[in-house]
């Protein structure tokens, strides 16, 4: 039988957040985009999820763990992919959890141009 007593203990501290989202059970099509969606159709889907996001009790720490490990996919916290790499710059590389901005430096109301993607056109 294998010996679990060596294996690390939940990080469920972590991940609490989690738990009270207002997206949790939320289909999470409407965060992702499929394959190939552009434009209106992708402006208005990202508009619905944000407006899941602008409700949610933890809002600051979704964008602030997107923000942390780079998140490269979806809206998180009501910042999309563009949003983040408008704050973060084009780096995909990770940074340190520690590194990224606290609940108190993040200021999500902030009106965020991102850059013109050609793949978003």
């Amino acid at each position: 039988m294998a010996d679990f007593s060596r294996l690390p203990g939940p990080n469920a501290d972590l991940w609490d957040w989690q738990l009270v989202a207002a997206c949790r059970g939320v289909d999470s099509s409407l965060f992702f985009h499929p394959e190939g969606e552009r434009g209106a159709a992708r402006s208005a889907r990202e508009a619905s999820a944000k407006e899941v996001c602008m409700r949610c009790p933890v809002r600051a720490e979704c964008a602030t763990h997107a923000l942390a490990v780079r998140e490269p996919y979806g809206v998180w916290g009501g910042l999309t992919e563009d949003d983040r790499e408008a704050m973060m710059g084009r780096s995909r590389s990770r940074v340190p959890a520690s590194d990224a901005a606290d609940d108190d430096e993040l200021d999500l109301d902030a009106d965020v141009e991102p850059e013109a993607s050609p793949s978003h056109a």
